[in-house]
């Protein structure tokens, strides 16, 4: 936004007429009107309007619509930059969730099929230890995984 534009919105937002804003400032209407229009003000009259309005000069003097701009992509970017680990780390703490709720059901119903996983590890760690730690895992690094993307 440009001087002439923050200029006018100010004014309006206080509700003055430029002859009002004019005479607070100690200038004539016709100065207010050229400021509007996009003449720039002399150094001590943005002084004065920036202590009128209590705003700074840089408000007053930078254009920010780059600014703005830049920020609003790198809002953007950084959105979807987390999305996909966001939606990692929820897939993976629900499918560890849901292996161990499985898990437990077997194990409650199905007693053969827990002896059968028991039996069929190598390591010295039975087959419903190494499907635990795996359930543990996932549900560990999908939790990390959310909170690192927010």
């Amino acid at each position: 936004m440009a001087l002439s534009d923050k200029l006018y919105s100010l004014r309006k937002k206080s509700g003055l007429s430029q002859e009002q804003l004019a005479e607070q400032l100690h200038v004539s209407r016709q100065a207010i009107s050229k400021w509007e229009s996009g003449t720039i003000p002399e150094s001590d009259k943005l002084i004065s309007i920036s202590n009128y309005f209590n705003v700074s000069l840089d408000y007053l003097i930078k254009e920010d619509n780059d600014l703005s701009d830049n920020k609003k992509q790198n809002e953007k970017f950084i959105q979807l930059k987390c999305k996909p680990r966001w939606l990692m780390g929820l897939v993976l703490t629900i499918a560890g969730f849901i292996c161990l709720i499985a898990w437990g059901l077997i194990s409650i119903f199905h007693s053969q099929v827990t002896n059968q996983i028991s039996e069929s590890s190598m390591i010295t760690i039975d087959g419903n230890g190494i499907f635990l730690i795996l359930c543990i895992i996932s549900i560990v690094a999908g939790g990390c995984l959310l909170l690192k993307s927010k």
